[in-house]
């Protein structure tokens, strides 16, 4: 809102620390929307299979990259034209989710099999204890990954008084979804029966007899999944490009077509995730935890450094002249800050997880060395 960049966060990072600080969280970012992707990929693939169980998962994750990547093409205008579309739906959706939760709750529902309302206790809520809280919360955070393109398309904005308001409202929004959809699914099913196999919204709608119930669900958590998908790659793809505008990057990554589209830096995207699905499918029954907790650990270390450039920039935003100053500065960025290291600390309590934050770590390191190597052939 006080000053929207094209190159959102990485740009403020480069303003308050230096090149080297606005490399690294362009490069850690695209790595990390790609793991996303794949990851997504994967859990998208997962799903399909609920309804075509013979068909290898292969097929599938070729078949979502395509569309995935054909939308981009398009260009921005039905980009974002589409991104409507998906998210008005899986909205509505997952409100009449939790609204078909409240009735089961309410009695109004019964399900097939007599399941009762679940009782929500401290070993539904915590099965594991603290450890396993603890150790979880990196896929709480990795959930809200992609938070950050209000950021990233902030410049986009013709108001931009209309960022802050944007933000507040997502993030309320997000979390009340969030915290309401899993509370109906433990009060829907028993908690022993959700598994990685399918979608636990699609678990808890498995015994009721309402026909079509679960497969309809299915389609919709697709559909979001895939949104999901859709939009970390146009937000990888317009870091890309911020980064070859800098000369962070190959100047031809930067180059459009006539539908604004960086045609150059969505192919080199696509060659990063062909070789992720690759890796997924040699090691599937445990690729898809280590590519999930990199991606995490990328994300909120990117988040860290997003905050750190809030709190050297903030001063220097007048709030006199109108500019938005931020509630609870510096303390909520300094909590936010915290809880991060808290969430990566966790995830080492967990053998996949520690993998994942080791091939995290050797990542950030690549890009550490890369970008010394970069500012030296520069300077």
């Amino acid at each position: 809102m006080n000053d929207p960049q094209s190159g959102s966060f990485r740009t403020y990072a480069r303003i308050a620390f230096g090149r080297s600080a606005g490399y690294m969280s362009g490069w850690i970012y695209w790595l990390a929307g790609v793991l996303i992707m794949s990851s997504e990929i994967v859990a998208l693939s997962t799903f399909t299979q609920y309804w075509f169980p013979h068909v290898p998962l292969g097929v599938f994750s070729l078949l979502y990259a395509a569309l995935g990547f054909g939308i981009n093409f398009m260009g921005v205008r039905n980009f974002g034209a589409v991104e409507s579309m998906f998210a008005v739906v899986k909205l509505t959706v997952l409100v009449l989710f939790i609204l078909f939760g409240a009735l089961f709750v309410c009695g109004v529902f019964h399900a097939a099999y007599g399941v009762p309302v679940q009782r929500i206790g401290m070993n539904a809520l915590f099965p594991h204890g603290v450890h396993g809280l603890w150790s979880a919360m990196i896929f709480v955070f990795f959930s809200f990954g992609g938070i950050e393109v209000v950021g990233v398309t902030s410049s986009e904005l013709k108001r931009g008084e209309d960022i802050a308001k944007a933000g507040a409202v997502l993030l309320v929004t997000l979390v009340l979804i969030y915290v309401l959809a899993l509370y109906m699914v433990l009060k829907m099913t028993d908690q022993s029966a959700i598994s990685d196999a399918a979608s636990p919204f699609v678990t808890a709608l498995s015994g009721f007899t309402i026909p079509y119930l679960d497969t309809l669900f299915n389609l919709i958590i697709i559909s979001a999944a895939f949104s999901t998908m859709v939009g970390a790659l146009f937000g990888i793809s317009r870091i890309l490009v911020s980064l070859s505008e800098d000369g962070d990057a190959p100047r031809s990554l930067k180059q459009t077509n006539g539908r604004g589209v960086a045609a150059k830096s969505l192919w080199l995207t696509a060659a990063a995730l062909a070789v992720l699905i690759a890796c997924s499918y040699a090691l599937p029954s445990s690729m898809y935890e280590y590519v999930s907790t990199a991606a995490g650990v990328m994300l909120i270390l990117n988040w860290i450094l997003i905050l750190a450039s809030y709190l050297k920039l903030h001063n220097g935003y007048d709030s006199g002249n109108g500019k938005f100053r931020a509630f609870g500065y510096p303390y909520t960025a300094y909590l936010a800050i915290a809880l991060i290291a808290m969430t990566i600390i966790g995830a080492l309590l967990h053998r996949n997880e520690r993998i994942g934050v080791v091939l995290s770590v050797v990542l950030i390191l690549l890009v550490f060395v890369s970008s010394k190597l970069v500012r030296r052939s520069v300077g």
